[in-house]
Formats: structure tokens, C-alpha cells, sequence
């Protein structure tokens, strides 16, 4: 399972309409890649359903995770913040044994 906070719920769904108007079959795409400071990295985009996905639903707003990104994402919480210091996605990630400064690499 992933979470998504209400705030990164509503952030996902005004990019979504801002950026891809009219296409509301499309989903969060949260994902895992080799690189980044800690040795593996977050990615985030929007795609369509792939076969083997993983598919979470939250208020109507599809997640979709491939199977090899599930093992490190599984029990994620992906939040949005946009405070003084700092605006964006974070990633809360029990199974990271550490994180870079910035947040978006991680080892397990």
C-alpha cells in the first residue's frame, strides 16, 4: 500500500488539470530509478495504466507503481508542502535506511 496526504492529493489533481486538461483517465505515476546521491531516486509523473501495475485509488485519483518500484515504495506516504522553506513533494519512506539532504534519493 502507498498513501498520499490530502495536501499531495490536491496538489496532484491541480497539476493534472493544469497541465493535461481533459485528461482524467490519467494517473500518478510514483516510481523508483537507480542514481541520486543515496543510490536510488524517486520519480513522479503522470501516465496511463500499464499492465502488471500496482493501482491505488484516493478520492477518485488514480496511483499506479510497477511491480520492481513497489519492493522499495510499498507503505510510502508522498505529502506536499508549501511553507516558507520549502515547496513540494516529499517522500516519507519507512523501508530507507537513508536519505539524502534534499529528500529525493534514498538506500535501503
Amino acid at each position: 500500500m502507498v498513501s498520499l496526504t490530502p495536501e499531495a492529493i490536491k496538489e496532484v489533481r491541480r497539476m493534472i488539470e493544469s497541465e493535461h486538461p481533459g485528461k482524467a483517465d490519467l494517473g500518478l505515476r510514483m516510481g523508483v530509478k537507480g542514481g541520486g546521491c543515496s543510490g536510488l531516486s524517486y520519480s513522479l509523473n503522470f501516465d496511463q495504466k500499464h499492465e502488471g501495475d500496482n493501482e491505488f485509488d484516493f478520492e477518485g485519483l488514480k496511483v499506479l507503481v510497477d511491480p520492481k518500484s513497489f519492493l522499495y515504495l510499498e507503505g510510502i506516504t508522498l505529502d506536499y508542502v508549501d511553507t516558507l522553506q520549502a515547496k513540494g513533494f516529499r517522500f516519507v519512506n519507512p523501508n530507507a535506511a537513508k536519505s539524502c539532504g534534499c529528500g529525493e534519493s534514498f538506500s535501503v
